[in-house]
């Protein structure tokens, strides 16, 4: 009897020694400001956490860990950067910065820079980039708010990279989708910003 046991164990081992460790789930790792952060809001309703939802709907196999932080400026960004892309070893990354440069009126060239140092740090870390583009208001004029958005085609274009044209589109125009503010959407804007990333990141994924 003892015997039988102890050979039964040995099997069980060998087995879990021939299967080897599991691999946990790639990582997309969301990269933004308080327009990602679920800002107001309750952490499950942002659109990242959204994104998990869907990613396991559709059963894909992936793990969403959301490092945006409110009022994040692409220049704080880019310094936090490896060390984030260190401890959570992303396989694609998903940056949605920009937002807090516009608002602040900072040197696009600059935006344009760390955007693109973003995306250089993101590959030699082995992980895949996706831009999530933004757009001024209108009373920050024509010119500025064009140039503004031009950045983002422009960093797209020249480092080939996929990119969301624009993180809010369908919520800028609809005051009722956003909280007090008038800044962030709310819970109910938040499916839309899911869609327009996923429109882009899906298709991404399926590829994998």
């Amino acid at each position: 009897m003892l015997k039988s046991v102890v050979m039964s164990l040995l099997l069980a081992l060998a087995l879990v020694h021939a299967a080897g460790p599991s691999r946990a789930a790639p990582v997309i790792l969301v990269y933004g400001d308080s327009l990602s952060a679920a800002y107001g809001l309750p952490e499950n309703s942002g659109w990242p956490a959204l994104l998990a939802q869907r990613l396991k709907s559709e059963r894909l196999d992936y793990t969403v860990v959301n490092a945006s932080i409110s009022g994040e400026i692409t220049s704080g960004g880019l310094a936090r950067l490896p060390k984030v892309l260190a401890q959570h070893r992303p396989a694609l990354v998903i940056i949605a910065l920009g937002a807090n440069d516009g608002l602040r009126g900072l040197p696009m060239a600059q935006m344009k820079t760390n955007l693109v140092r973003m995306i250089e740090s993101v590959r030699a870390a082995k992980a895949r980039p996706l831009l999530v583009g933004m757009r001024m208001p209108p009373n920050y004029g024509p010119d500025y708010t064009a140039a503004f958005e031009r950045v983002f085609r422009d960093v797209a274009r020249e480092q080939k990279v996929p990119l969301v044209p624009f993180l809010l589109e369908g919520v800028a125009e609809r005051r009722e989708l956003f909280l007090d503010d008038n800044i962030h959407p709310s819970a109910a804007g938040q499916p839309y910003a899911l869609d327009n990333v996923w429109k882009v990141l899906g298709p991404l994924l399926r590829k994998r």
